[in-house]
């Protein structure tokens, strides 16, 4: 890792760190940012055909260099049985990355109604306590994940409530862009993972604070003092 300010976003799956906060991570990496991925499952046999997982995985790093990406991680736990295998495992792998890159600003997933999500976000909300490494994160902060974010149960489970907008008028294109390269997960509109959709979503977000377009999430964390230095090249 080199010695700028450092981000890490956290995927339950390659393609959620895209769907979620691709044109912020463009904005953190033009700001000078080295920005790690990390994506937590992957889609591995016997449950899935043995080529995805590798399918995926080069999609995902054609993607993360189109957006600036510095550095790409694959924890290749199984994707839908990561919530029953070792905590150990899974927050334990995390952490490594987490004290490795020591990151100012991180970018984890919102519980929503996938499992896999939910686990990430509790690995997430462990490495991210504010103690050791933890100490020195600015900002943790939720992103949403387009379909699964908005399957929750209103009332009898967590909504997602947007208190930070990311103004992504310059970098939405890329992020359309780097979601074009994961060919094997688009969908065709009115999907929610489609291109339509994902513009759709900045526009609105951009039109609820002001901008054109707009990634939001919902902030778990904030250190004063620390804040503004990490946050002042992406406003």
């Amino acid at each position: 890792m080199t010695d700028s300010p450092t981000a890490l976003v956290i995927a339950p799956h390659p393609d959620d760190e895209v769907l979620g906060a691709g044109a912020t991570i463009a904005r953190l990496a033009d700001a000078g940012f080295g920005v790690t991925v990390v994506a937590m499952c992957s889609d591995l046999p016997p449950l899935y055909p043995a080529d995805v997982a590798p399918t995926v995985e080069a999609e995902a790093r054609r993607a993360h260099a189109l957006l600036g990406v510095e550095e790409s991680v694959f924890l290749d736990l199984p994707s839908v049985e990561v919530s029953v295998g070792s905590v150990a495992a899974l927050n334990g792998g995390l952490q490594e990355v987490v004290d490795r890159v020591r990151p100012s600003i991180v970018l984890a997933p919102f519980p929503d109604r996938h499992v896999d999500h939910k686990a990430a976000f509790e690995a997430s909300m462990v490495v991210t306590r504010p103690r050791g490494t933890g100490l020195g994160m600015a900002v943790v902060a939720m992103y949403e994940t387009v379909s699964e974010t908005y399957w929750n149960a209103p009332g009898a489970e967590p909504q997602f409530v947007p208190s930070w907008n990311v103004d992504v008028t310059e970098t939405i294109d890329r992020k359309i862009e780097a979601f074009g390269v994961y060919e094997s997960q688009h969908q065709p509109f009115p999907g929610p993972r489609s291109v339509e959709a994902l513009r759709a979503l900045a526009l609105f977000r951009g039109s609820q604070a002001g901008m054109e377009h707009a990634e939001s999430f919902q902030i778990v964390r904030m250190s004063t003092g620390r804040t503004a230095q990490a946050l002042r090249a992406i406003g």
